[in-house]
């Protein structure tokens, strides 16, 4: 089979957006919506990807670090087959082309899959939509035999071609080699003093060539993005089939409407997910893990039967099985909890390596530290890993009890079975089964009477 190349139109300002990020930049679901079109031309095994860029053509090439991306520069925005003609001299003879667009970021694989396949040399693929409003769109004329014979854009239709409502998608598949003997040969003669890449449909069909027809499972698939109104329709709709594949799959769901998945999210069985809760990057969660309110879970793994309290946060972090976190929890990158443990409210661990069944149960900081087996660690404990220049490591052995308010001042290690008292500094390694009390000593002073308030 010829090799596909995917052409992707991605110059447009989008002036009513009314930003000064280029328009294909702004995010559906937490990525850019040309990252979108980029992904699933990938998926559909394009052997190149030619991406037409204009405004804040720079911009989009810094944002998008794709080498499979062969990036061609349209000087002026001339209309669609203007853009498309830039790419002729990077596309083989032999090449089979799918047009896709940088602001319409979620039609679906097997929608492409199923267009593509219908092309070849004497057939061309084009994917159209029936819409209740058409307003705005180009529209399908066919033959009383109901054959596509061309694309009519609005600007240029009359009040009965109007009122047809399947139009066009500006998606489609066509043989590279028509596209080189076709796109000279356009011309702007047109309400909008455009080249439209719609008109090559009228030359296939004068040419003798078919038109394929298909469409997609919902309009959603092939809704562009001209203002924020529309991008927030598809980030709904896109939320919303996330949350029917997760309930599909095995989780409760509190509220379908109130979860947002930013990125990929695998899932086992037995799930409760409550209002509010944020999946960012890569999340595998386990079966019959618990996630309450308000958290935000990013490029993460939770064990099965892991509990994850209201409010945490939680990033590039492993959680153990059966394990406690939150509420108001902080897991930063690097943390890995063992079965059995906790990591209660306003806790926050960074590259902490926690054993099981150890407890980190309320308003401490552990950062660069290991900790052993069955540790418990008071309230308001603190592991001081910072010198201002460089990090270091605390080592708690199995065992150990740090009494609340104890600061731990790295390189430090605490041998397995030792006790810390209260309110310590420790500063020294601790042997096995020693008991540490490093704070001043108390003074009770007689008489002390309190400061008044002067006139």
């Amino acid at each position: 089979m010829s090799p596909l190349h995917v052409v992707i139109l991605a110059a447009g300002q989008g002036s009513r957006m009314k930003s000064e990020l280029p328009k294909v930049l702004h995010a559906v679901a937490g990525r850019p919506m040309l990252h979108h079109v980029i992904g699933t031309a990938k998926q559909l095994g394009a052997e190149k990807i030619h991406t037409v860029i204009g405004h804040g053509a720079d911009q989009v090439r810094e944002v998008t670090s794709e080498p499979s991306v062969n990036w061609v520069h349209q000087t002026e925005q001339l209309g669609t087959g203007h853009a498309v003609a830039q790419t002729l001299p990077d596309l083989p003879d032999e090449a089979r082309v799918l047009v896709l667009y940088g602001d319409v970021p979620l039609t679906q694989q097997a929608t492409l899959e199923a267009m593509v396949q219908e092309l070849d040399d004497q057939t061309l693929g084009l994917l159209t939509v029936t819409l209740d409003d058409p307003n705005g769109y180009g529209r399908i004329l066919r033959d009383d035999q109901g054959r596509v014979t061309a694309i009519v854009e609005q600007k240029d239709a009359s009040a009965e071609q109007r009122a047809i409502r399947e139009v066009n998608t500006g998606i489609l598949a066509i043989a590279a080699k028509h596209l080189k003997a076709w796109l000279p040969t356009l011309s702007n003669a047109n309400a909008q003093g455009e080249y439209y890449l719609t008109d090559i449909i009228a030359m296939a069909v004068d040419k003798g060539l078919s038109v394929a027809v298909s469409q997609p499972n919902d309009a959603f698939e092939v809704q562009g993005v001209n203002n924020r109104l529309q991008l927030a329709e598809l980030e709904r709709w896109y939320q919303r089939r996330e949350a029917d594949r997760l309930m599909t799959e095995g989780a409760t769901l509190a509220d379908p409407a109130r979860i947002d998945v930013r990125g990929e999210l695998t899932i086992g069985n037995d799930l409760l997910i409550d209002v509010n809760v944020v999946f960012e990057g890569r999340v595998t969660l386990g079966n019959r893990v618990s996630i309450g309110p308000g958290c935000v879970i990013k490029d993460a793994e939770i064990a099965d039967g892991a509990e994850i309290k209201a409010h945490s946060v939680i990033e590039g972090a492993r959680v153990g099985p059966k394990a406690q976190i939150g509420p108001f929890a902080r897991l930063r990158p690097g943390t890995e909890l063992a079965a059995g443990t906790k990591v209660g409210n306003f806790v926050e661990t960074k590259k902490a390596v926690v054993g099981e069944g150890s407890k980190i149960n309320h308003l401490s900081y552990v950062g660069d530290a290991t900790l052993g087996r069955n540790v418990n660690v008071g309230a308001g404990t603190i592991t001081c890993n910072y010198d201002g220049v460089n990090k270091f490591r605390t080592e708690i052995g199995d065992g150990v009890f740090v009494g609340s308010n104890t600061s731990l001042v790295a390189p430090v290690s605490v041998a397995a079975e030792a006790t810390i008292g209260a309110g310590s500094t420790i500063t020294r390694d601790i042997g096995d089964g020693e008991l540490a009390v490093a704070r001043g000593r108390q003074r009770n002073i007689s008489g002390w009477e309190r400061p008044k308030k002067t006139d």
